[in-house]
């Protein structure tokens, strides 16, 4: 019983970290190696639970869940001493296949400039595709304040990229 379970495991982790790690990358603004870890911190809790994971609906919605709670958690307790870098670190993430890496380069910049709830908001709104209830979920929040976290994120982002958004899709 036991190593059914852990075969059933691993097979969820080899499916599922592909993409908890580009959401955690998105999360991260492309900092591969706090996207590591979080995907393992992901993992790892979802390991503790996969014993009574039958009651979970839905597994993979379920680590998302876990992932962006992990990055709230983290950005909460992070050290008053650490500053973000720069310049982006070489990305171990592959690049979706026609994707611009200078548009690319600015939206995760942009990301990177905005509060950790937004950005998370945002991920999971636009990236994840989830609707607003599934967000509020995943961010213990309400749906007004997802709706609201949403607007004002995304008119961050757009005083953030101004006109230089334009440039980069040809409008």
């Amino acid at each position: 019983m036991r190593q059914g379970r852990r075969d059933g495991f691993r097979e969820f982790a080899a499916g599922r970290s592909g993409h908890l790690y580009r959401s955690a990358c998105l999360l991260t603004s492309g900092d591969t190696h706090l996207a590591e870890d979080l995907v393992q911190e992901t993992l790892g809790r979802m390991y503790l639970l996969w014993g009574r994971i039958s009651r979970i609906d839905n597994p993979a919605a379920y680590a998302q869940t876990v992932l962006v709670r992990v990055f709230l958690t983290h950005q909460r307790r992070r050290s008053a001493g650490e500053r973000p870098v720069g310049e982006f670190p070489e990305s171990g993430a592959p690049a979706a296949v026609g994707a611009d890496p200078a548009l690319r380069l600015t939206l995760l910049e942009a990301l990177g400039r905005l509060a950790p709830k937004d950005r998370a908001v945002l991920v999971l709104r636009y990236w994840e595709d989830r609707s607003v209830e599934e967000t509020a979920d995943a961010m213990n929040a309400s749906s007004a304040a997802v709706r609201t976290r949403t607007t004002r994120a995304l008119g961050r982002l757009r005083e953030q990229l101004g006109g230089s958004l334009a440039e980069f899709v040809g409008l």
